[in-house]
């Protein structure tokens, strides 16, 4: 196929990315053949999936929105994946904030690439190419070290990436690693896939094409969930369905009953 002008050359348009297949998900531009296909054959067994996504990015709209009206002003934003409408620095200059700073990072080439377009000449913001699981590296970038008072409050936002994290890669200590670079008031933002009940068919059938991909999913139960946070406080109403985080009727369509497959919480750091 044709290369599009903001893929990287060394981008492989036949190898589905998780970023992609989310930026598809959410009615996104920013994706190839393979990404779609893999898309569609999920869709094609649980079509809740792309509403999933979408509730998934209320909440962390949601989030932000609480956070900056608590005073949070710097956020950085692991595993970003595609600009889409409604990023976190267009919900901080929507709100009325014009002193936030913003760090979008992600290893995604095509999330990095069209992020650095979009904010070439966006005062207050930044984009990493690093990878989250590192969080010292992360945290030592240029870019980061430039825009992060590391003396202030820090929101990090996790939102359906960790998932992605297989236990042998510690998430907890992921978490812990960035939770414990930051002054307390600062917060972690957190979505994850996972459920408290058995898998329906479609279900698992959804999680399978997951498991062979190159990036396999995680589920994890929300007590599971919750000992990612470690010693973090859970904000009310605590750890629950994306949906059910604050709701303020910002959903086009939040999840029928019984299809949310999945937790989120914002905690912070006392």
């Amino acid at each position: 196929m044709d290369r599009p002008s903001w893929a990287p050359a060394d981008v492989d348009l036949d190898r589905p990315s998780v970023a992609r297949v989310y930026d598809y998900y959410l009615g996104g531009s920013h994706n190839f053949a393979a990404d779609r296909a893999f898309a569609e054959q999920v869709l094609k067994v649980m079509p809740a999936v792309a509403a999933l996504a979408r509730s998934n990015r209320a909440f962390l709209r949601r989030a932000v929105r609480e956070l900056a009206a608590v005073g949070v002003r710097q956020f950085v934003d692991l595993g970003s994946g595609i600009p889409t409408v409604g990023n976190v620095h267009e919900l901080l200059r929507d709100s009325g904030i014009d002193d936030a700073r913003v760090v979008y990072v992600d290893h995604d080439p095509v999330a990095v690439a069209h992020s650095r377009a979009i904010l070439a000449d966006v005062p207050g913001t930044g984009v990493v190419a690093a990878d989250l699981r590192r969080p010292a590296e992360v945290l030592a970038h240029p870019q980061v070290q430039g825009l992060v008072d590391f003396g202030r409050p820090i929101a990090f936002l996790l939102a359906a990436v960790l998932h992605f994290v297989p236990d042998e890669q510690r998430p907890a200590d992921i978490v812990a690693g960035y939770a414990t670079a930051a002054v307390p008031g600062s917060h972690v933002v957190l979505s994850h896939a996972g459920l408290d009940r058995p898998l329906t068919p479609p279900e698992e059938e959804a999680w399978e094409m997951y498991r062979r991909s190159p990036t396999p999913l995680i589920l994890r139960t929300k007590d599971q969930v919750a000992a990612l946070l470690g010693d973090l406080t859970p904000l009310s109403p605590g750890i629950v369905a994306p949906h059910e985080w604050r709701p303020d009727g910002d959903e086009e369509e939040p999840p029928s009953e019984g299809t949310a497959v999945g937790c989120a919480a914002v905690a912070r750091k006392d």
